[in-house]
Protein backbone atom coordinates (compact mmCIF):
# COMPACT_ATOMS: atom_id res chain seq x y z
CA UNK A 1 0.00 0.00 0.00
CA UNK A 2 0.88 3.90 -0.35
CA UNK A 3 2.20 6.32 2.37
CA UNK A 4 -0.62 6.04 5.07
CA UNK A 5 -1.66 7.35 8.39
CA UNK A 6 -4.23 6.67 11.04
CA UNK A 7 -7.59 8.88 10.82
CA UNK A 8 -10.15 9.75 13.36
CA UNK A 9 -12.27 6.76 13.02
CA UNK A 10 -9.74 4.14 13.20
CA UNK A 11 -8.85 3.83 9.63
CA UNK A 12 -6.15 3.86 7.54
CA UNK A 13 -5.73 6.94 4.67
CA UNK A 14 -3.64 7.13 1.91
CA UNK A 15 -1.33 10.39 2.06
CA UNK A 16 -0.04 10.07 -1.42
CA UNK A 17 -3.71 10.55 -3.19
CA UNK A 18 -6.74 9.74 -3.54
CA UNK A 19 -8.26 6.21 -3.62
CA UNK A 20 -8.44 3.39 -5.89
CA UNK A 21 -12.05 1.42 -6.65
CA UNK A 22 -12.51 -1.61 -7.20
CA UNK A 23 -15.84 -3.24 -8.38
CA UNK A 24 -15.34 -6.93 -7.51
CA UNK A 25 -17.20 -9.44 -8.94
CA UNK A 26 -17.44 -12.28 -6.44
CA UNK A 27 -19.20 -15.23 -8.68
CA UNK A 28 -22.65 -17.06 -8.09
CA UNK A 29 -22.65 -18.03 -4.67
CA UNK A 30 -20.13 -20.41 -3.54
CA UNK A 31 -17.68 -18.48 -1.82
CA UNK A 32 -14.93 -20.99 -3.29
CA UNK A 33 -15.67 -20.03 -6.81
CA UNK A 34 -14.26 -16.64 -5.91
CA UNK A 35 -11.29 -15.52 -8.10
CA UNK A 36 -8.00 -15.41 -6.66
CA UNK A 37 -7.56 -11.54 -7.17
CA UNK A 38 -10.89 -10.88 -6.09
CA UNK A 39 -9.75 -12.21 -2.98
CA UNK A 40 -6.14 -10.42 -3.05
CA UNK A 41 -8.39 -7.15 -3.47
CA UNK A 42 -10.95 -7.56 -0.40
CA UNK A 43 -7.68 -8.53 1.55
CA UNK A 44 -5.82 -5.12 0.73
CA UNK A 45 -9.01 -3.13 0.73
CA UNK A 46 -9.88 -0.33 3.81
CA UNK A 47 -13.73 0.35 2.69
CA UNK A 48 -16.03 -2.74 1.69
CA UNK A 49 -19.45 -1.98 0.22
CA UNK A 50 -22.33 -4.09 -0.42
CA UNK A 51 -25.51 -3.52 -1.88
CA UNK A 52 -28.79 -5.28 0.44
CA UNK A 53 -32.35 -4.35 0.48
CA UNK A 54 -34.22 -2.77 3.49
CA UNK A 55 -33.96 -6.22 5.42
CA UNK A 56 -30.42 -5.48 5.82
CA UNK A 57 -28.77 -8.83 4.72
CA UNK A 58 -26.36 -8.69 1.43
CA UNK A 59 -25.74 -11.77 -0.27
CA UNK A 60 -22.23 -10.61 -1.56
CA UNK A 61 -20.95 -9.80 1.90
CA UNK A 62 -22.29 -13.33 3.01
CA UNK A 63 -20.46 -14.68 0.03
CA UNK A 64 -17.17 -12.80 0.90
CA UNK A 65 -17.46 -12.96 4.95
CA UNK A 66 -14.72 -15.57 5.42
CA UNK A 67 -12.52 -12.30 3.99
CA UNK A 68 -13.44 -9.87 5.64
CA UNK A 69 -11.32 -8.58 8.41
CA UNK A 70 -12.81 -6.80 11.86
CA UNK A 71 -10.53 -3.26 10.49
CA UNK A 72 -12.31 -3.54 7.94
CA UNK A 73 -14.62 0.00 7.31
CA UNK A 74 -18.10 -1.44 5.68
CA UNK A 75 -20.69 0.66 3.88
CA UNK A 76 -24.00 -1.09 3.79
CA UNK A 77 -25.48 0.57 0.96
CA UNK A 78 -29.23 -0.19 1.15
CA UNK A 79 -31.80 0.22 -1.22
CA UNK A 80 -34.62 2.28 -0.53
CA UNK A 81 -37.05 0.30 -2.73
CA UNK A 82 -36.68 -2.72 -4.41
CA UNK A 83 -39.78 -4.04 -6.46
CA UNK A 84 -42.37 -2.05 -3.27
CA UNK A 85 -44.52 1.09 -4.58
CA UNK A 86 -42.65 4.52 -3.27
CA UNK A 87 -44.18 7.64 -2.61
CA UNK A 88 -41.23 9.48 -3.90
CA UNK A 89 -41.64 12.23 -6.48
CA UNK A 90 -39.82 11.07 -8.80
CA UNK A 91 -41.45 7.35 -8.29
CA UNK A 92 -39.74 4.42 -8.87
CA UNK A 93 -36.78 5.35 -10.54
CA UNK A 94 -36.42 8.84 -8.78
CA UNK A 95 -36.33 6.97 -5.80
CA UNK A 96 -33.80 4.65 -7.15
CA UNK A 97 -31.12 7.57 -9.06
CA UNK A 98 -31.25 9.48 -5.59
CA UNK A 99 -29.84 6.76 -3.84
CA UNK A 100 -27.21 5.81 -6.27
CA UNK A 101 -26.13 9.34 -5.99
CA UNK A 102 -25.94 9.26 -1.78
CA UNK A 103 -24.61 6.20 -2.33
CA UNK A 104 -21.94 7.28 -4.55
CA UNK A 105 -21.64 10.40 -2.46
CA UNK A 106 -20.64 8.31 0.30
CA UNK A 107 -17.85 6.80 -1.24
CA UNK A 108 -16.27 9.66 -2.85
CA UNK A 109 -15.53 10.67 0.74
CA UNK A 110 -13.57 7.45 1.63
CA UNK A 111 -11.79 8.04 -2.16
CA UNK A 112 -11.30 11.42 -1.46
CA UNK A 113 -9.55 10.46 1.80
CA UNK A 114 -6.88 8.25 0.05
CA UNK A 115 -9.20 5.04 1.12
CA UNK A 116 -9.22 1.97 -1.26
CA UNK A 117 -12.63 0.99 -1.66
CA UNK A 118 -13.78 -2.18 -2.99
CA UNK A 119 -17.71 -2.55 -3.89
CA UNK A 120 -18.39 -6.40 -3.82
CA UNK A 121 -21.15 -8.00 -6.29
CA UNK A 122 -22.64 -11.44 -6.56
CA UNK A 123 -21.78 -12.66 -9.98
CA UNK A 124 -19.83 -10.32 -12.56
CA UNK A 125 -19.67 -6.36 -11.24
CA UNK A 126 -20.67 -5.64 -14.95
CA UNK A 127 -23.80 -7.97 -15.75
CA UNK A 128 -26.82 -6.68 -14.32
CA UNK A 129 -24.75 -5.78 -10.93
CA UNK A 130 -25.71 -2.72 -8.47
CA UNK A 131 -21.64 -2.03 -8.98
CA UNK A 132 -22.06 -0.69 -12.09
CA UNK A 133 -24.06 2.27 -10.81
CA UNK A 134 -21.48 3.37 -8.75
CA UNK A 135 -19.14 2.71 -12.08
CA UNK A 136 -21.09 5.24 -13.75
CA UNK A 137 -20.48 7.53 -11.24
CA UNK A 138 -17.30 7.23 -9.74
CA UNK A 139 -14.51 5.47 -12.68
CA UNK A 140 -13.77 8.59 -14.41
CA UNK A 141 -13.37 10.52 -11.33
CA UNK A 142 -10.83 7.43 -9.74
CA UNK A 143 -8.30 5.29 -10.64
CA UNK A 144 -10.84 2.01 -10.61
CA UNK A 145 -10.34 -1.83 -11.70
CA UNK A 146 -12.83 -4.07 -12.52
CA UNK A 147 -12.40 -7.66 -11.28
CA UNK A 148 -14.62 -10.13 -12.90
CA UNK A 149 -16.69 -12.38 -11.84
CA UNK A 150 -18.31 -15.82 -12.38
CA UNK A 151 -21.61 -15.19 -14.13
CA UNK A 152 -25.03 -17.21 -12.22
CA UNK A 153 -26.17 -17.68 -16.21
CA UNK A 154 -22.39 -20.20 -16.25
CA UNK A 155 -22.90 -21.36 -12.78
CA UNK A 156 -26.85 -22.66 -13.98
CA UNK A 157 -25.45 -24.54 -17.19
CA UNK A 158 -22.48 -25.98 -15.29
CA UNK A 159 -24.94 -27.40 -12.63
CA UNK A 160 -27.28 -28.20 -15.54
CA UNK A 161 -24.23 -29.94 -17.18
CA UNK A 162 -25.79 -28.61 -20.84
CA UNK A 163 -23.24 -25.93 -23.13
CA UNK A 164 -25.43 -22.94 -23.47
CA UNK A 165 -24.52 -22.63 -26.84
CA UNK A 166 -22.23 -24.18 -29.40
CA UNK A 167 -20.39 -23.73 -32.66
CA UNK A 168 -22.81 -20.45 -34.60
CA UNK A 169 -25.68 -20.81 -32.10
CA UNK A 170 -26.48 -17.19 -30.99
CA UNK A 171 -27.19 -17.08 -27.08
CA UNK A 172 -29.38 -14.27 -25.86
CA UNK A 173 -29.78 -13.60 -22.35
CA UNK A 174 -32.78 -11.22 -21.51
CA UNK A 175 -34.30 -9.89 -17.79
CA UNK A 176 -37.79 -11.72 -17.11
CA UNK A 177 -38.78 -7.95 -16.34
CA UNK A 178 -39.49 -7.45 -20.06
CA UNK A 179 -43.17 -7.41 -21.59
CA UNK A 180 -44.76 -10.91 -22.89
CA UNK A 181 -44.66 -9.99 -26.11
CA UNK A 182 -41.38 -8.82 -26.47
CA UNK A 183 -39.77 -11.88 -24.24
CA UNK A 184 -41.89 -14.05 -26.70
CA UNK A 185 -40.82 -12.20 -29.96
CA UNK A 186 -36.86 -12.78 -28.45
CA UNK A 187 -36.82 -16.46 -27.24
CA UNK A 188 -38.65 -17.33 -30.77
CA UNK A 189 -35.62 -15.26 -32.64
CA UNK A 190 -32.71 -16.97 -30.91
CA UNK A 191 -30.98 -20.57 -30.87
CA UNK A 192 -30.15 -20.58 -27.12
CA UNK A 193 -31.41 -18.38 -24.18
CA UNK A 194 -31.44 -17.28 -20.85
CA UNK A 195 -34.04 -15.08 -19.04
CA UNK A 196 -32.99 -14.03 -15.67
CA UNK A 197 -34.68 -11.96 -12.63
CA UNK A 198 -37.09 -14.27 -12.25
CA UNK A 199 -39.43 -14.00 -8.57
CA UNK A 200 -42.72 -12.40 -9.22
CA UNK A 201 -42.09 -12.64 -13.45
CA UNK A 202 -42.09 -16.06 -13.22
CA UNK A 203 -45.71 -16.85 -15.13
CA UNK A 204 -45.13 -13.73 -17.68
CA UNK A 205 -41.65 -16.06 -18.14
CA UNK A 206 -43.70 -19.18 -18.36
CA UNK A 207 -46.05 -17.70 -20.71
CA UNK A 208 -43.79 -16.28 -23.32
CA UNK A 209 -41.65 -19.63 -23.47
CA UNK A 210 -45.13 -21.46 -24.28
CA UNK A 211 -45.81 -19.17 -27.06
CA UNK A 212 -42.77 -19.25 -28.51
CA UNK A 213 -42.76 -23.01 -28.52
CA UNK A 214 -39.64 -23.42 -26.32
CA UNK A 215 -41.16 -24.68 -22.98
CA UNK A 216 -40.04 -28.24 -23.58
CA UNK A 217 -36.42 -27.02 -24.00
CA UNK A 218 -36.59 -24.81 -21.17
CA UNK A 219 -34.89 -25.73 -17.59
CA UNK A 220 -35.15 -23.76 -14.38
CA UNK A 221 -32.37 -23.32 -11.75
CA UNK A 222 -32.82 -21.85 -8.49
CA UNK A 223 -29.94 -20.45 -6.50
CA UNK A 224 -26.79 -21.88 -8.27
CA UNK A 225 -23.93 -23.54 -6.31
CA UNK A 226 -25.70 -21.52 -2.99
CA UNK A 227 -27.50 -23.12 0.06
CA UNK A 228 -31.23 -24.61 -1.25
CA UNK A 229 -30.08 -24.67 -4.93
CA UNK A 230 -33.03 -26.36 -7.24
CA UNK A 231 -33.25 -27.78 -11.14
CA UNK A 232 -35.82 -29.04 -12.50
CA UNK A 233 -37.59 -28.50 -16.20
CA UNK A 234 -39.52 -25.14 -16.34
CA UNK A 235 -43.06 -27.26 -16.98
CA UNK A 236 -42.71 -28.59 -13.43
CA UNK A 237 -42.24 -25.37 -11.55
CA UNK A 238 -44.87 -24.17 -8.92
CA UNK A 239 -45.27 -19.77 -9.29
CA UNK A 240 -45.30 -19.14 -6.41
CA UNK A 241 -42.05 -21.01 -5.15
CA UNK A 242 -39.83 -18.82 -7.35
CA UNK A 243 -37.44 -16.68 -5.69
CA UNK A 244 -36.09 -13.58 -8.01
CA UNK A 245 -32.38 -15.62 -7.60
CA UNK A 246 -33.22 -18.22 -10.20
CA UNK A 247 -33.04 -18.08 -14.22
CA UNK A 248 -34.51 -20.34 -17.02
CA UNK A 249 -31.98 -21.72 -19.16
CA UNK A 250 -33.07 -22.73 -22.82
CA UNK A 251 -29.56 -24.71 -24.00
CA UNK A 252 -28.09 -25.81 -26.78
CA UNK A 253 -29.92 -27.85 -29.27
CA UNK A 254 -26.56 -29.16 -30.68
CA UNK A 255 -25.31 -30.64 -27.46
CA UNK A 256 -28.22 -33.20 -27.80
CA UNK A 257 -27.67 -34.38 -31.25
CA UNK A 258 -26.85 -38.14 -31.96
CA UNK A 259 -23.86 -38.37 -33.94
CA UNK A 260 -24.64 -38.58 -37.62
CA UNK A 261 -23.28 -39.76 -40.57
CA UNK A 262 -23.53 -37.29 -43.65
CA UNK A 263 -24.24 -38.54 -46.70
CA UNK A 264 -24.06 -37.63 -50.29
CA UNK A 265 -27.60 -36.31 -51.65
CA UNK A 266 -26.63 -37.76 -55.32
CA UNK A 267 -24.49 -40.81 -54.85
CA UNK A 268 -25.32 -41.90 -51.04
CA UNK A 269 -22.14 -42.46 -50.06
CA UNK A 270 -21.03 -41.58 -47.09
CA UNK A 271 -19.22 -38.33 -46.80
CA UNK A 272 -16.80 -37.02 -43.80
CA UNK A 273 -19.08 -33.65 -41.84
CA UNK A 274 -17.03 -30.51 -42.48
CA UNK A 275 -17.09 -29.23 -39.29
CA UNK A 276 -19.94 -27.67 -38.38
CA UNK A 277 -21.41 -27.26 -42.36
CA UNK A 278 -23.29 -30.13 -42.48
CA UNK A 279 -26.33 -30.07 -44.68
CA UNK A 280 -27.53 -33.60 -44.62
CA UNK A 281 -27.45 -35.43 -41.84
CA UNK A 282 -28.19 -39.49 -42.10
CA UNK A 283 -32.43 -40.22 -41.09
CA UNK A 284 -32.75 -40.91 -37.93
CA UNK A 285 -34.12 -44.49 -38.41
CA UNK A 286 -30.51 -45.05 -38.76
CA UNK A 287 -30.31 -46.46 -42.76
CA UNK A 288 -28.17 -43.22 -43.44
CA UNK A 289 -30.11 -42.62 -46.52
CA UNK A 290 -31.84 -38.81 -47.11
CA UNK A 291 -35.72 -38.83 -47.38
CA UNK A 292 -35.27 -37.37 -50.77
CA UNK A 293 -32.58 -36.71 -53.77
CA UNK A 294 -32.51 -34.73 -57.18
CA UNK A 295 -33.50 -37.64 -59.47
CA UNK A 296 -30.84 -36.16 -62.47
CA UNK A 297 -33.47 -33.80 -64.01
CA UNK A 298 -33.57 -31.56 -60.58
CA UNK A 299 -36.83 -33.04 -59.35
CA UNK A 300 -37.27 -34.53 -55.95
CA UNK A 301 -37.36 -37.93 -55.69
CA UNK A 302 -39.24 -39.22 -52.25
CA UNK A 303 -38.03 -42.98 -50.88
CA UNK A 304 -40.97 -44.93 -49.79
CA UNK A 305 -39.17 -47.18 -47.68
CA UNK A 306 -38.06 -43.80 -45.85
CA UNK A 307 -41.03 -41.93 -45.81
CA UNK A 308 -43.57 -44.65 -44.30
CA UNK A 309 -46.41 -43.91 -41.25
CA UNK A 310 -45.25 -42.84 -38.57
CA UNK A 311 -46.10 -40.14 -35.76
CA UNK A 312 -46.88 -36.61 -37.36
CA UNK A 313 -45.00 -34.39 -36.89
CA UNK A 314 -45.76 -30.78 -38.20
CA UNK A 315 -44.92 -28.15 -41.39
CA UNK A 316 -44.50 -24.84 -41.17
CA UNK A 317 -44.06 -23.07 -44.28
CA UNK A 318 -42.16 -19.38 -43.80
CA UNK A 319 -41.56 -16.53 -45.68
CA UNK A 320 -38.12 -15.08 -45.58
CA UNK A 321 -38.33 -12.05 -47.12
CA UNK A 322 -37.04 -10.55 -50.12
CA UNK A 323 -33.70 -11.17 -49.47
CA UNK A 324 -31.26 -11.89 -45.96
CA UNK A 325 -31.74 -12.35 -42.26
CA UNK A 326 -32.37 -8.38 -41.77
CA UNK A 327 -35.67 -9.50 -43.11
CA UNK A 328 -36.82 -12.33 -41.46
CA UNK A 329 -39.39 -11.76 -38.78
CA UNK A 330 -38.38 -13.49 -35.00
CA UNK A 331 -41.39 -15.99 -35.50
CA UNK A 332 -39.82 -16.89 -38.70
CA UNK A 333 -36.11 -16.82 -37.55
CA UNK A 334 -37.47 -19.02 -34.40
CA UNK A 335 -39.18 -22.21 -37.17
CA UNK A 336 -36.27 -22.11 -38.70
CA UNK A 337 -33.59 -22.73 -35.70
CA UNK A 338 -36.17 -25.48 -34.70
CA UNK A 339 -37.43 -27.90 -37.93
CA UNK A 340 -34.94 -30.80 -38.59
CA UNK A 341 -35.98 -30.50 -42.27
CA UNK A 342 -35.39 -27.51 -44.68
CA UNK A 343 -37.03 -27.70 -47.86
CA UNK A 344 -37.10 -25.30 -50.89
CA UNK A 345 -35.66 -23.63 -53.98
CA UNK A 346 -32.08 -23.37 -53.42
CA UNK A 347 -31.51 -19.75 -53.34
CA UNK A 348 -34.51 -19.45 -50.74
CA UNK A 349 -32.49 -22.60 -48.64
CA UNK A 350 -29.06 -20.70 -49.07
CA UNK A 351 -30.58 -17.52 -47.11
CA UNK A 352 -31.19 -19.92 -44.28
CA UNK A 353 -27.72 -20.33 -42.23
CA UNK A 354 -26.16 -23.69 -41.76
CA UNK A 355 -26.81 -25.67 -38.75
CA UNK A 356 -25.35 -29.22 -37.60
CA UNK A 357 -28.32 -31.48 -37.45
CA UNK A 358 -31.09 -29.83 -39.98
CA UNK A 359 -31.35 -31.69 -43.41
CA UNK A 360 -31.54 -29.49 -46.49
CA UNK A 361 -33.85 -30.72 -49.34
CA UNK A 362 -33.10 -28.31 -52.09
CA UNK A 363 -34.40 -27.75 -55.70
CA UNK A 364 -34.90 -25.63 -58.26
CA UNK A 365 -38.39 -23.22 -58.95
CA UNK A 366 -40.62 -25.41 -60.94
CA UNK A 367 -41.65 -28.19 -58.59
CA UNK A 368 -43.67 -26.73 -56.22
CA UNK A 369 -45.99 -29.62 -55.65
CA UNK A 370 -42.97 -31.90 -55.18
CA UNK A 371 -41.83 -29.46 -52.54
CA UNK A 372 -45.49 -30.10 -50.88
CA UNK A 373 -45.60 -33.58 -50.57
CA UNK A 374 -41.80 -34.26 -49.64
CA UNK A 375 -42.43 -31.72 -46.61
CA UNK A 376 -45.73 -33.33 -45.82
CA UNK A 377 -44.34 -36.87 -46.45
CA UNK A 378 -41.34 -36.18 -43.68
CA UNK A 379 -43.72 -34.81 -41.28
CA UNK A 380 -45.77 -37.93 -41.39
CA UNK A 381 -42.29 -39.72 -40.33
CA UNK A 382 -42.34 -37.28 -37.12
CA UNK A 383 -40.29 -34.71 -38.96
CA UNK A 384 -40.83 -30.91 -37.86
CA UNK A 385 -40.52 -29.39 -41.34
CA UNK A 386 -40.01 -25.72 -42.72
CA UNK A 387 -40.53 -25.24 -46.02
CA UNK A 388 -38.95 -21.82 -47.13
CA UNK A 389 -40.21 -19.49 -49.60
CA UNK A 390 -39.32 -16.43 -50.63
CA UNK A 391 -40.89 -13.02 -49.46
CA UNK A 392 -44.80 -13.53 -47.71
CA UNK A 393 -45.08 -17.42 -48.57
CA UNK A 394 -49.38 -16.56 -49.16
CA UNK A 395 -48.41 -13.81 -52.06
CA UNK A 396 -47.59 -16.03 -55.41
CA UNK A 397 -45.33 -18.30 -53.13
CA UNK A 398 -45.35 -21.93 -51.39
CA UNK A 399 -47.89 -21.60 -48.73
CA UNK A 400 -50.91 -22.50 -51.58
CA UNK A 401 -48.55 -25.30 -52.89
CA UNK A 402 -48.61 -26.72 -49.28
CA UNK A 403 -52.28 -26.37 -48.36
CA UNK A 404 -53.28 -27.44 -51.88
CA UNK A 405 -51.67 -30.97 -51.35
CA UNK A 406 -52.56 -30.87 -47.31
CA UNK A 407 -55.99 -31.16 -48.45
CA UNK A 408 -56.12 -34.14 -49.87
CA UNK A 409 -55.43 -38.04 -48.23
CA UNK A 410 -53.36 -38.86 -46.81
CA UNK A 411 -51.84 -35.73 -45.41
CA UNK A 412 -55.10 -34.34 -44.19
CA UNK A 413 -53.71 -34.69 -40.50
CA UNK A 414 -50.61 -33.22 -40.85
CA UNK A 415 -50.36 -29.64 -38.69
CA UNK A 416 -49.44 -26.86 -41.25
CA UNK A 417 -48.90 -23.09 -40.63
CA UNK A 418 -47.98 -20.40 -42.74
CA UNK A 419 -45.53 -17.18 -40.85
CA UNK A 420 -45.83 -14.75 -43.28
CA UNK A 421 -42.84 -12.74 -44.32
CA UNK A 422 -41.97 -9.06 -45.83
CA UNK A 423 -43.65 -9.37 -49.70
CA UNK A 424 -41.56 -8.00 -52.35
CA UNK A 425 -44.25 -5.40 -53.42
CA UNK A 426 -44.13 -4.24 -49.53
CA UNK A 427 -40.55 -3.78 -50.02
CA UNK A 428 -40.19 -2.01 -53.27
CA UNK A 429 -42.62 0.30 -52.18
CA UNK A 430 -41.02 1.15 -48.79
CA UNK A 431 -37.46 2.04 -51.13
CA UNK A 432 -39.31 4.07 -53.42
CA UNK A 433 -41.43 6.05 -50.54
CA UNK A 434 -44.87 4.88 -50.46
CA UNK A 435 -46.44 4.72 -53.47
CA UNK A 436 -49.19 1.94 -52.32
CA UNK A 437 -50.39 4.29 -50.02
CA UNK A 438 -53.64 4.30 -51.70
CA UNK A 439 -56.01 0.94 -52.77
CA UNK A 440 -53.96 -0.81 -55.12
CA UNK A 441 -53.95 -3.91 -56.74
CA UNK A 442 -51.26 -7.18 -57.00
CA UNK A 443 -51.03 -9.00 -60.08
CA UNK A 444 -47.86 -11.53 -61.70
CA UNK A 445 -47.79 -11.08 -65.07
CA UNK A 446 -46.76 -14.65 -65.57
CA UNK A 447 -48.69 -17.19 -67.67
CA UNK A 448 -47.63 -20.21 -66.21
CA UNK A 449 -50.14 -20.72 -64.53
CA UNK A 450 -52.78 -18.47 -65.85
CA UNK A 451 -53.19 -17.75 -69.99
CA UNK A 452 -52.50 -14.08 -70.68
CA UNK A 453 -55.63 -12.94 -71.58
CA UNK A 454 -56.92 -13.42 -68.13
CA UNK A 455 -53.69 -11.46 -66.97
CA UNK A 456 -54.81 -8.54 -69.23
CA UNK A 457 -58.51 -8.51 -68.26
CA UNK A 458 -57.48 -8.22 -64.74
CA UNK A 459 -54.97 -5.58 -65.68
CA UNK A 460 -57.79 -3.91 -67.92
CA UNK A 461 -60.25 -4.27 -64.38
CA UNK A 462 -57.82 -2.56 -61.93
CA UNK A 463 -56.34 0.21 -64.69
CA UNK A 464 -60.11 1.23 -65.08
CA UNK A 465 -60.38 1.58 -61.59
CA UNK A 466 -57.26 3.84 -61.49
CA UNK A 467 -56.05 1.09 -59.11
CA UNK A 468 -52.08 1.83 -58.55
CA UNK A 469 -50.43 -1.69 -59.12
CA UNK A 470 -47.72 -4.07 -57.95
CA UNK A 471 -46.67 -6.26 -60.55
CA UNK A 472 -44.98 -9.70 -60.10
CA UNK A 473 -43.10 -11.93 -62.41
CA UNK A 474 -42.83 -9.24 -65.26
CA UNK A 475 -40.26 -11.14 -67.66
CA UNK A 476 -38.17 -13.79 -67.97
CA UNK A 477 -35.66 -15.35 -70.82
CA UNK A 478 -38.67 -16.73 -71.95
CA UNK A 479 -41.06 -14.37 -71.41
CA UNK A 480 -40.14 -11.14 -73.02
CA UNK A 481 -42.91 -9.25 -74.41
CA UNK A 482 -45.04 -9.10 -71.73
CA UNK A 483 -43.51 -6.14 -70.13
CA UNK A 484 -44.26 -3.92 -72.96
CA UNK A 485 -47.76 -5.50 -73.99
CA UNK A 486 -48.78 -4.27 -70.47
CA UNK A 487 -47.23 -0.91 -71.03
CA UNK A 488 -49.65 -0.33 -73.82
CA UNK A 489 -52.62 -1.62 -72.13
CA UNK A 490 -52.19 0.41 -69.42
CA UNK A 491 -51.27 3.64 -71.85
CA UNK A 492 -55.46 3.46 -72.36
CA UNK A 493 -55.97 3.99 -68.89
CA UNK A 494 -52.81 5.98 -67.75
CA UNK A 495 -51.05 9.47 -68.70
CA UNK A 496 -47.81 8.72 -69.80
CA UNK A 497 -45.99 10.62 -67.29
CA UNK A 498 -47.52 8.07 -64.73
CA UNK A 499 -44.86 6.95 -62.19
CA UNK A 500 -43.15 3.17 -62.67
CA UNK A 501 -40.54 1.88 -60.48
CA UNK A 502 -38.53 -0.52 -61.25
CA UNK A 503 -37.12 -2.37 -58.23
CA UNK A 504 -34.63 -4.74 -58.27
CA UNK A 505 -33.62 -7.23 -55.92
CA UNK A 506 -34.39 -5.45 -52.92
CA UNK A 507 -32.28 -5.76 -50.17
CA UNK A 508 -29.69 -7.75 -52.25
CA UNK A 509 -26.35 -6.64 -53.05
CA UNK A 510 -27.46 -5.82 -56.64
CA UNK A 511 -30.38 -3.67 -55.08
CA UNK A 512 -31.61 -1.31 -57.63
CA UNK A 513 -35.19 1.23 -57.58
CA UNK A 514 -35.36 3.39 -60.72
CA UNK A 515 -38.62 5.34 -61.30
CA UNK A 516 -39.52 6.35 -64.98
CA UNK A 517 -42.47 7.05 -67.10
CA UNK A 518 -45.00 4.48 -67.85
CA UNK A 519 -44.16 5.78 -71.84
CA UNK A 520 -40.85 5.53 -70.98
CA UNK A 521 -40.65 1.86 -69.57
CA UNK A 522 -38.48 -0.31 -71.37
CA UNK A 523 -38.15 -3.96 -71.75
CA UNK A 524 -35.52 -4.71 -71.69
CA UNK A 525 -34.45 -3.29 -68.32
CA UNK A 526 -36.81 -5.70 -66.68
CA UNK A 527 -36.17 -9.41 -65.34
CA UNK A 528 -37.44 -11.67 -63.04
CA UNK A 529 -35.23 -9.89 -60.16
CA UNK A 530 -37.54 -7.10 -61.10
CA UNK A 531 -40.69 -5.69 -59.35
CA UNK A 532 -42.60 -3.20 -61.33
CA UNK A 533 -44.60 -0.59 -59.18
CA UNK A 534 -47.37 1.62 -61.38
CA UNK A 535 -48.63 4.60 -59.82
CA UNK A 536 -52.36 5.37 -59.83
CA UNK A 537 -53.28 9.10 -61.51
CA UNK A 538 -52.89 10.45 -57.80
CA UNK A 539 -49.47 9.49 -57.43
CA UNK A 540 -46.81 11.65 -57.01
CA UNK A 541 -42.95 11.79 -57.68
CA UNK A 542 -41.10 14.55 -56.28
CA UNK A 543 -37.57 15.13 -56.08
CA UNK A 544 -36.24 16.46 -52.78
CA UNK A 545 -33.57 19.28 -51.53
CA UNK A 546 -31.61 16.00 -51.51
CA UNK A 547 -31.35 15.17 -54.53
CA UNK A 548 -33.52 12.09 -54.00
CA UNK A 549 -36.65 11.45 -55.39
CA UNK A 550 -39.23 9.75 -53.31
CA UNK A 551 -42.84 8.38 -54.54
CA UNK A 552 -46.27 8.46 -53.05
CA UNK A 553 -49.53 8.35 -53.58
CA UNK A 554 -52.05 9.96 -51.33
CA UNK A 555 -54.31 8.55 -49.29
CA UNK A 556 -57.28 10.82 -49.78
CA UNK A 557 -58.61 10.46 -53.34
CA UNK A 558 -60.61 12.91 -55.09
CA UNK A 559 -64.82 13.29 -55.27
CA UNK A 560 -65.60 12.85 -58.44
Amino acid sequence: MSEQQATGDGSVANTAGPGRLYGVGLGPGDPSLMTVRAVQVIDRADVIAYHSARHGRSIARSIAAEHLRADHIEEALVYPVTTESTDHPGGYRGALDEFYESAAARLAAHLDAGRTVAVISEGDPLFYGSYQHMHKRLAHRYPTEVIPGVTSISAAAARLGKPLAEADEVLTILPGTLPEEELTARLASTDTAVVMKLGRTFPTVRRAMERSGRLPEAHYVERATMPGERTQMLTDIDAETVPYFSVTVVPSRIADLPPATITSPVSGEAATPPDDTDELLAAPDGTGKPAASPDGRGELVVDEAVAGEAVAGQVVVVGTGPAGPLWLTPESRGALAAAEDLVGYTTYLDRVPLRPGQRRHASDNKVESERAELALDLARRGRRVAVVSGGDPGIFAMATAVLEVASQDPYRAIPVRVLPGVTAANAAAARAGAPLGHDYAVISLSDRLKPWEVIAERLHAAASADLALALYNPGSRSRTWQVGKTRELLLEHRAPDTPVILARDIGGPEESVRTVRLADLDPLQVDMRTLLIVGSSQTQAVRRDDGTEIVWTPRRYPEK
